[in-house]
């Protein structure tokens, strides 16, 4: 299989594989209607199987839905709907011209918005499993960083590339995943710090990382290319004083998800264990910070989704996710959801929202794994 088709796979949400194969159909009925309108007098039976057999496809949607029981009356109101739909197209092929189409056309096109609207909800959830890795490429030392914006518009699908964790300022940049894989360098950034750790995000255009021998946080703008903010973290620990498990002065993690952007770190007065802090995107500001008790030396590697902090037990083979904290609820749970450390070390390990993949730095190869997200409904009713 090409990597071209490999890096669209990975890229498939796969939670909603269902709900978009029925989106697809429903433009396949749009088209149809149309036909119809254009040319009633050519209606024959067979135009009439066709629609039958469009509907029915729909029919999978049900057991999809019932899956989000969170929501039970607009399941019930979606099942019925669906069902009325397909009995109006069999009584349609039963006695032809029998219907006005343009009134079955509105409730299609009013289904498919609702549906929209349904998917919309279903931005966020609990983590539940990591598949893969796909090997995307082979390069760079043992240590390093890959990354896309999560931002970014679904044209723009830029990569960049940081290698080792330290005595390093150059940032490559590639305009795609496919320019990233053939060493199609688009561009090249000479920061004016060095970095240290790997753990650095790209956020909304501009890049976060750890100033190197402080506990100093550097926003840097690609498009403008010079700094826009930096600001010490509080009581943060640096230089391999609270790094994770493999070293490599990786004591600040920044990170961003559904939310927002992060900083996970350790300080003395929490006794070395992860806090966990929400920045300002613009001026680094603390927000508001969670301690918790998970030892920062004892994490393999971290990452955010939707505002719960996952934390895996090792950087090394067998590693699982081990441990989460829900800055929603200040609880934290300890869990056991194994991934395949197929090169053996990680270094690097973050959540892309827009992506829903985590990227991967594997002993000098840049991977990508797959995740499961378990989705609640959001109602009107939730506060």
């Amino acid at each position: 299989m090409s990597q071209s088709i490999e890096v669209l796979n990975l890229r498939t949400q796969r939670d909603f594989q269902y709900v978009l194969k029925m989106e697809t159909q429903m433009k396949g009925l749009k088209a149809k209607f149309r036909q119809i309108e254009d040319d009633r007098k050519t209606l024959m039976t067979k135009h009439f199987q066709e629609l039958k057999e469009k509907m029915d496809e729909l029919l999978p949607l049900i057991p999809v839905l019932e899956q989000y029981k969170t929501d039970a009356k607009l399941i019930t109101h979606f099942k019925e709907e669906i069902r009325n739909l397909s009995a109006v197209l069999t009584g349609i092929q039963e006695e032809i011209g029998a219907y006005d189409y343009e009134e079955l056309h509105q409730r299609v096109l009013s289904l498919e918005t609702r549906l929209r609207d349904c998917m919309k909800k279903l931005t966020c959830g609990k983590l539940m499993k990591i598949t893969g890795p796909i090997t995307v490429k082979t390069s760079g030392t043992r240590f390093g960083a890959w990354m896309t914006d999560p931002l970014a518009s679904e044209k723009n699908n830029r990569v960049w590339y940081m290698d080792s964790y330290t005595n390093n300022k150059i940032v490559r940049e590639y305009k795609s995943i496919a320019d990233f894989v053939s060493g199609a360098e688009s561009r090249t950034y000479n920061l004016p710090f060095k970095w240290a750790g790997t753990n650095h995000v790209v956020y909304n255009g501009s890049l976060y990382f750890n100033k190197y021998q402080s506990n100093i946080i550097i926003k840097y703008s690609f498009d403008m290319g010079r700094v826009l903010a930096q600001r010490s973290l509080e009581y943060a620990g640096f230089h391999n004083v609270y790094p994770y498990t493999w070293g490599g002065f990786s004591d600040i993690d920044l990170m961003a998800d559904e939310i927002g952007l992060w900083a996970v770190y350790a300080t003395n007065q929490n006794a070395g264990n992860i806090v966990i802090s929400q920045l300002n995107q613009d001026t680094l500001e603390v927000l508001k910070s969670w301690s918790t008790g998970y030892p920062k030396r004892s994490a393999g590697e971290s990452f955010m989704i939707c505002g719960t902090l996952y934390v895996t037990n090792s950087h090394l083979t067998g590693a699982k996710v081990y441990y989460s904290y829900s800055t929603k609820t200040s609880t934290y749970e300890y869990t056991d959801i194994p991934f395949h450390n197929q090169y053996f070390h990680i270094s690097m390990l973050d959540y892309n929202a827009r992506d829903r993949a985590l990227y991967a730095w594997n002993n000098g190869h840049q991977v990508l794994f797959n995740v499961t997200l378990f989705h609640i409904i959001k109602t009107e009713d939730d506060t």
